[in-house]
């Protein structure tokens, strides 16, 4: 698939997606399979200020960043979205339309950024992970959400198998990791959000690689 067919193909997928998103979105990030991101985040941010939530949807997200004092951009493909997300804009939290492939922010704009579930949505993930790098200074934080081996979304890659054309790409959890060294970030930090079956107890005991293996979300925290 040429870069131009991807990018159109994953921008009318969420446009119109955008409803049916925003309508599961506030149980998705208080109770749902997004409730432990804004405390991840949170725990390792404490000196930060400002945040991009790159790949917002409705912005509720960022909504709960800046209810935790950061001034917060989100960032989103779709325009039908940032339309929604609008609706939250307060004095310190905003939304622009943008791609990832190429953000409309300046080098080292932002201390920190929070990507979850997006990545794995463009291209060429490498090139999006060195283009939010530049937005940071050194030592900035990045905080990503990779779906996980269990979630649902893989059905949208399966055609591959058919040598079918498709615009998920299939990151594994390890994938993103050797990525994030290649380019010379560090892990500081690893959460995991299990399959609904998966017994936490017992997870918890299992090494890491096979903790990622029955994710919905593996949340990762780098730093530049």
């Amino acid at each position: 698939m040429k870069s131009s067919e991807w990018h159109t193909s994953a921008k009318t997928r969420w446009e119109n997606n955008a409803d049916h998103w925003h309508s599961k979105s506030v149980e998705m990030w208080t109770s749902g399979s997004r409730k432990a991101v804004i405390p991840f985040f949170s725990e390792y941010t404490e000196n930060v200020k400002t945040v991009a939530d790159l790949g917002c949807g409705d912005g509720y997200g960022s909504y709960l960043l800046y209810n935790k004092g950061f001034v917060v951009t989100g960032l989103d493909f779709s325009q039908n979205m940032v339309d929604i997300a609008r609706k939250q804009e307060r004095e310190t939290l905003s939304f622009v339309q943008g791609d990832l492939r190429s953000l409309p922010f300046d080098d080292g704009q932002f201390d920190a950024v929070m990507a979850i579930n997006s990545i794995e949505w463009t291209e060429n993930p490498l090139h999006t992970l060195k283009e939010i790098g530049r937005v940071l200074p050194e030592d900035g934080y990045i905080c990503i959400g990779l779906l996980g081996p269990t979630a649902h979304p893989r059905e949208n890659a399966y055609a591959r198998l058919h040598g079918e054309e498709v615009i998920c790409n299939t990151m594994m959890p390890w994938e993103l990791e050797k990525l994030a060294d290649d380019i010379g970030w560090k892990k500081i930090g690893e959460e995991w959000i299990y399959k609904k079956g998966v017994n936490p107890t017992v997870a918890d005991t299992l090494s890491n690689e096979l903790k990622q293996a029955l994710t919905f979300t593996s949340l990762f925290m780098f730093q530049k």
